[in-house]
């Protein structure tokens, strides 16, 4: 097994630490991120298998930290562990649209709404990717291409008194007039959404995860996207358990950092069953990204206790609620000041956090959907 330094396989067995961050460089909040870190393509076109990205295994209680390659994630893991992974599949949620003068544009779809309603996000392109584009009116109708239409209701947010005054919305609630099933038209006319550090369009296959079972996602669950099947079978053959549950993502707001809006999500009962069962036989639960620690901590209760449950999350992880029934997560390496960095800290807090996040700077670890990976273990 590569690597190119081990602090320890086993947390226990730690003899010496990571070299401490410089907190007035390496905030795990405000950190700066090298534009060459940010991964620009599948691993694949890198010449790797999805199990070929880098894996940063930290031990949050004695901050050990392992580098190594995914595909030796099974040496982490033990028998009675639950995995628990978010089987959502990625939508070809961006559309060309034109506006009634003309203007072309790029419609993100961000979140199916009861009613057949939509949030949506409308970008203008440019030579650097899409940014936002925030002079949309209300009650306006874009063109979409095969005869199809969307029109803007009203500015989408979850608090509406915190919408400024006739100014400028990021969301909007919509309606879409298709000719076509929804999944049919986006698979004719749409692809996946990217920004700018992802230069070129890749197909849909490369933002899918091999265990996806129901398309919904505007954006990738990315977290499980380096796993194969030979590896979950080599993970289900020395004992440890998978568990899915289904949250479907909305779009990421990578210039404002904005809290996560509301999502669907289904917890089997099965999956709670699991997770209790791990937690009761000393065993640790571990989530494939923050969309499975949102809605296992949605429906864990105060004493953690995980129950089955659907419906629509507004939580939000931070340190001050705390982690109920996550013991674990496998996650990328997100953005300086992403909201996501909130629910890392609640989980590891913020002193691990930032060791392996200047660790992972040292490293040159890759960021983003495309890149390498980090796994959180107590």
């Amino acid at each position: 097994m590569s690597r190119k330094h081990i602090y320890s396989l086993d947390a226990t067995a730690c003899s010496s630490s990571p070299p401490e961050a410089d907190e007035a460089t390496h905030d795990a909040l405000d950190f700066t991120l090298p534009p060459e870190l940010e991964a620009s393509e599948p691993p694949e076109a890198r010449g790797l298998g999805r199990d070929g990205v880098r894996l940063m295994v930290s031990y949050r209680e004695s901050n050990c930290i392992v580098h190594t390659q995914f595909r030796e994630i099974t040496q982490f893991l033990r028998a009675g562990d639950v995995l628990v992974i978010n089987t959502s599949g990625t939508m070809n949620a961006a559309l060309d649209v034109l506006r009634a003068d003309g203007t072309p544009l790029a419609l993100h779809l961000s979140t199916h709404l009861p009613g057949d309603l939509w949030t949506v996000e409308l970008r203008l392109p440019s030579e650097h990717g899409t940014r936002p584009f925030r002079e949309a009116v209300v009650g306006e109708t874009l063109c979409l291409p095969g005869g199809a239409s969307a029109t803007l209701h009203t500015p989408y947010a979850t608090d509406r008194a915190a919408l400024p005054p006739d100014g400028p919305v990021r969301l909007w609630v919509a309606t879409l007039a298709l000719p076509a099933p929804l999944h049919d038209y986006l698979t004719r006319y749409g692809y996946p959404i990217r920004y700018a550090y992802v230069p070129r369009a890749w197909p849909s296959r490369y933002y899918q995860t091999v265990y996806a079972t129901e398309l919904g996602s505007a954006e990738m669950p990315s977290a499980g996207r380096a796993f194969t099947p030979e590896l979950l079978t080599q993970l289900v053959a020395q004992g440890v358990q998978i568990a899915p549950l289904l949250l479907h993502t909305g779009v990421a707001s990578l210039e404002e950092h904005e809290p996560p809006y509301e999502e669907h999500y289904r917890v089997p009962e099965e999956t709670a069953r699991l997770v209790n069962a791990a937690h009761a036989g000393g065993r640790h639960v571990i989530a494939v990204g923050t969309t499975v620690v949102r809605a296992l901590e949605t429906v864990a209760d105060t004493t953690g206790v995980a129950h089955p449950g659907a419906g629509w999350t507004p939580l939000i992880v931070t340190p001050e609620r705390g982690i109920r029934v996550v013991d674990g997560l496998l996650t990328g390496l997100h953005e300086p000041k992403a909201s996501h960095l909130a629910m890392l800290e609640a989980l590891a807090g913020r002193a691990h956090l930032q060791l392996a996040y200047a660790e992972a700077l040292r490293e040159r670890y890759l960021w983003h959907e495309f890149g390498d990976l980090h796994l959180i273990l107590p």
